[in-house]
């Protein structure tokens, strides 16, 4: 795990690399290298992981090839074993130049052959052109600038920013998104002069800098597993061996553990195969859990460690918010508004002070095996459509009326009823993206000023085009959006910057090319039966959990954002979110801001992540644009 820059065309290059380059270098404090043949630049921050030898420094050259790459390939020492076979010799034990022969040796095919998260560069001094890939569902990112003949790639968004002649223009349809979803999905960035490459695609860029993206995988939705016995069995023996697989290291390797389903099933699969392990828990405040209603983890999370003999810790989350989350928003480079990232970066920070480098997380596997609650309720919308009229519309008017907070006490139930509510009778695709949606487009039209109207339409249209591309069940459909949609945008996005920001390597078990081949073939119906998300999934856990652990209620990984925005960050929105403020952006209404606020606080409405995702946007703002 590492972070790379590479420049090409630009004027004073080495200069703008080295001052760029010094902003990631929390990615790879183990060493910090540069390349250059006078036209090309190259750098590279390294997290020392896999064969600590400097020898296995980066920029890595060898036969008139030069390497920068970011991630792991876990299957590296099995093609490393054929390319052997004809006769290639190596000279260390990383997989960096595994990389680097399997590209010589297949081109553009050695991506058929990486199991693993990846995002490299590789310049080839016989052609003149330069090779640029990434993994198959966007583990590791990488941004692209182009300014007319020039460009420049990175692992961070503030990165490039940096650059002297860098163009700040923001991209008004991304955010849209981003106001509606809290984070942006696809493939855009916040500024108009910055894509990503996507998921499992690559890019020849030629002498002049030009350059096209081809995409190289994709999900095959065919010859569906419709038997339990069969699915079971298939899904047990790819698993076990990306577990396996991500256990690869030559650092010590420790796990996440929320004493959920998902990071319970790896740490107790993990410990099988180690000796020891190292875990880490995040922990709320009493006076937090009133005003949120969260889960206690560290209950079911310190009695899973005492059963299997973790070595484990467990992290209250008590930062000073006020202080602490403008450096959480440049830490993230675009404008999250999804405060998990603080529970990762806890993490992680953590880990590192233990000597940690390497966490396994259970990411993933919500997406793969419906394990959210709002793809459970979409299906309960859908059943809800055949309630009665009449009923629906009493049930409507008594819901709308409920508050969601009395006496500062949250009131999750009657939240989740007025959610539900929000999109119940909308037909499948719609409601789906309803349910993570923070407002109507009647809302966004509101919020917004005009000049952003005509990307609204734009959010239904795209999340239609996906939702529809692939599957025949409504369960797969959801999972497949998700896959390329919630886990790409958000869950991918937030864990590599939090976690690279503590210099620490997240691995994703449930997020391997195998593992999701084989769940993405399970029948919809083998995922969610009898009212049960994550059916397969849990009747696998059985061998391995505590019924206690598998059928706990579904907790979020979330922070007490509702009891940060009536109590430690009220003066923030006050100060932030000024009329004068709001005015000045000349982005959004401030009456309706002003009213969102005022509803919060009454306990009329639940808007706290609305305004939380407000305060980030003005806070990057004032450090990446002001």
């Amino acid at each position: 795990m590492c972070g790379i820059v590479a420049l090409y065309g630009f004027n004073d290059s080495e200069k703008i690399l080295e001052k760029i380059s010094i902003s990631q270098k929390h990615r790879g404090p183990d060493n910090q290298g540069f390349w250059d043949n006078g036209k090309i630049y190259f750098s590279h921050q390294r997290l020392s992981i896999i064969d600590l030898d400097s020898r296995s420094n980066q920029p890595f050259t060898k036969n008139k090839k030069t390497i920068i790459f970011n991630g792991e390939i876990y299957n590296f020492k099995i093609i490393k074993k054929t390319l052997e076979e004809e006769g290639i010799i190596f000279n260390t034990e990383s997989d960096t130049e595994v990389v680097l022969e399997a590209f010589n040796f297949y081109k553009e095919k050695c991506l058929d052959y990486f199991e693993g998260m990846f995002a490299f560069i590789i310049y080839d001094e016989g052609s003149k052109k330069s090779f640029v890939a990434r993994d198959h569902f966007g583990i590791k990112p990488l941004f692209i600038y182009s300014e007319k003949n020039k460009i420049a790639i990175s692992s961070e968004l503030k990165t490039l920013v940096q650059i002297p002649s860098f163009n700040k223009e923001i991209n008004k349809k991304a955010l849209v998104n981003i106001m509606n979803y809290l984070w942006l999905p696809g493939n855009e960035t916040i500024f108009t002069s910055v894509k990503k490459l996507p998921p499992a695609s690559y890019m020849w860029i030629n002498q002049n800098n030009s350059y096209e993206i081809k995409n190289y995988w994709q999900l095959n939705d065919e010859n569906q597993i419709s038997s339990y016995d069969d699915a079971l069995k298939q899904f047990e023996s790819v698993f076990d061996k990306s577990i396996e697989k991500h256990l690869i290291s030559d650092v010590k390797v420790g796990s996440f553990l929320s004493g959920g389903l998902d990071s319970s099933l790896i740490s107790v699969m993990a410990k099988k195969k180690i000796k020891n392990l190292t875990t880490f828990t995040i922990s709320t405040s009493e006076k937090d859990k009133k005003i949120e209603q969260m889960p206690e983890d560290e209950k079911y999370a310190n009695y899973l460690a005492n059963l299997h003999s973790f070595d484990h810790n467990q992290i209250e989350i008590k930062p000073n918010i006020v202080e602490d989350l403008p450096k959480i928003v440049h830490m993230l480079d675009e404008p999250i508004g999804d405060p998990a990232s603080i529970n990762t970066y806890l993490i992680c920070k953590a880990a590192r002070k233990k000597g940690i480098k390497v966490l396994l997380s259970g990411m993933g596997a919500d997406e793969i095996f419906f394990g959210y609650r709002r793809q459970k309720a979409t299906i309960y919308a859908k059943r809800y459509k055949s309630v009665p009229k009449i009923f629906r519309k009493i049930i409507r008017i008594f819901v709308s009326f409920m508050p969601v907070k009395i006496f500062g006490r949250g009131l999750k139930f009657i939240r989740w009823s007025k959610k539900f509510i929000s999109f119940a009778e909308l037909d499948l695709e719609e409601s789906y993206r309803q349910s993570y949606s923070y407002y109507t487009d009647e809302e966004l039209k509101l919020l917004f000023k005009n000049d952003y109207h005509q990307h609204i339409p734009t959010i239904s249209k795209e999340h239609r085009a996906l939702f529809n591309e692939k599957y025949r069940d409504d369960i797969n459909k959801m999972c497949f959006t998700d896959i390329n949609f919630f886990m790409n945008g958000l869950n991918l996005t937030y864990t590599d910057r939090a976690s690279m920001a503590a210099s620490v390597e997240v691995r994703v078990p449930f997020i391997d090319k195998k593992v999701i081949e084989t769940a993405m073939k399970i029948d919809g119906s083998l995922k969610f039966k009898n009212n049960e998300s994550k059916y397969l999934l849990k009747k696998f856990a059985e061998k391995h959990l505590p019924k206690n652990i598998i059928y706990r209620s579904k907790a979020s990984f979330g922070a007490p954002i509702r009891s940060w925005i009536s109590g430690d960050l009220s003066i923030m929105v006050d100060n932030l979110l000024s009329e004068e403020n709001i005015v000045n952006r000349d982005i959004f209404d401030y009456e309706y801001i002003k009213n969102l606020i005022q509803n919060d606080r009454l306990g009329i409405e639940d808007n706290a992540y609305r305004i939380y995702q407000l305060l980030t946007l003005e806070l990057w703002f004032r450090e990446f644009i002001d």
